[in-house]
């Protein structure tokens, strides 16, 4: 393998995106909250159990970073996204999910602004003031994932934000971007160094077959690729500089299951180069992603922290295979600027991915293993 010729702090050589399957003590819990046998403070009480044990998972796999798994959210972006004011679900949002066992149909909710967007309570900052202390007890880092603020237009367009409220679109970014900013800096506050954006739509619009939904909402691929990458940084723009704040690159992740296809090309200079973030957690689990080509946009200072051990299957992928694709990566850029994860969460929404919790921790071990490998470190 080749050697890394300057040492980085963040991501970790051996990183983890986000969600892990729920215990069944959760899935019960939330059945038994929806038949209202238990309270809304009871359920977050299991939920913070669990988180616990998901913490000392992660540690006892040699992961240096942790997250709570999501545990306290029933979907990846539903919980943080309902807490905004102005915020509306109308219906869902018809979304064809593929696998290897054919098609499944999933209508996540439609977003809609019907009111001046603003932060009255916390987003996320409480669930990772609930995380810190197991991490801390841990010994090591919290991290933090939250959505990505293109999904409140990325669904609907100029059409699902409310005219009155927003007579042009520069107020909404505007106001969109400050929420973000409002939500990180409780972050800080509450102790966070480590923020994850969960971003989909960026790489969706790398799909040739996705580029008719661009037309409905009345957008062109470039312009609004500029658009979101402005909307982005805008968001960050006044955290700390000890913050490391990155973002993972979804093509979709329901129940092994994905949506989009498609290599980064596309959007690999606007992004790669002109988002204002520490790193880019990428999806490079199977050809659907295309070359490692894009990377070359990356620019110094960035880490690019490759997805090649999947989330979506159980078989367990070669250790040698991962080695000479990092080998493969480290043509295009050079390995200081590399690291290593699974290629998405293990469980984005409550029932999770075909997998078992002994296939979720294999999968975990392996990325470990192999950082060490190729790295000396995690």
């Amino acid at each position: 393998m080749l050697k890394p010729t300057v040492e980085t702090h963040y991501p970790y050589r051996a990183d983890v995106v986000g969600s892990l399957l729920r215990p069944q003590t959760i899935l019960q819990a939330r059945i038994d909250r929806e038949q209202g046998k238990i309270s809304p403070q009871e359920l977050r009480t299991i939920e913070a159990k669990e988180i616990t044990g998901a913490v000392e998972l992660q540690r006892s796999v040699g992961l240096k970073v942790c997250t709570d798994g999501d545990f306290h959210r029933r979907h990846w972006f539903i919980d943080f996204v309902e807490r905004i004011d102005g915020v509306a679900f109308a219906g869902g949002l018809p979304a064809r999910f593929h696998n290897e066992d054919g098609d499944i149909e999933f209508s996540p909710p439609r977003i809609e602004v019907r009111s001046k967007l603003k932060r009255s309570r916390a987003l996320s900052s409480d669930d990772f003031i609930a995380l810190k202390p197991a991490a801390d007890a841990a010994g090591i880092a919290a991290k933090q994932c939250i959505p990505s603020p293109t999904l409140l237009h990325f669904r609907g367009g100029r059409a699902a934000v409310d005219s009155k409220a927003y007579p042009d679109m520069e107020g909404f970014f505007s106001d969109l971007a400050r929420v973000y900013r409002e939500e990180i800096a409780a972050l800080y506050a509450a102790g966070c160094r480590h923020v994850q954006i969960d971003e989909t739509n960026l790489p969706f619009m790398c799909d040739p077959n996705l580029q008719g939904h661009l037309k409905n909402i009345g957008e062109t691929r470039d312009a609004l690729i500029a658009k979101y990458v402005a909307l982005i940084n805008d968001c960050v723009r006044d955290a700390p500089a000890d913050m490391a704040i990155t973002m993972h690159m979804c093509r979709g992740n329901h129940e092994s299951s994905w949506v989009a296809d498609g290599g980064y090309d596309p959007i690999a200079e606007a992004a790669f180069g002109g988002l204002n973030l520490r790193g880019f957690f990428l999806e490079y689990d199977s050809p659907r992603a295309g070359t490692f080509a894009p990377l070359r946009f990356l620019t110094k200072g960035k880490i690019a922290v490759l997805g090649l051990v999947t989330s979506k299957r159980a078989a367990l992928e070669s250790k040698e295979d991962i080695k000479r694709r990092i080998d493969e990566a480290a043509k295009v850029i050079p390995l200081a600027q590399l690291a290593l994860s699974p290629q998405c969460g293990f469980a984005s929404t409550i029932k999770g991915n075909r997998l078992t919790m002994d296939d979720q921790r294999k999968k975990l071990e392996l990325v470990v293993g192999t950082a060490k490998d190729v790295w000396g470190t995690v």
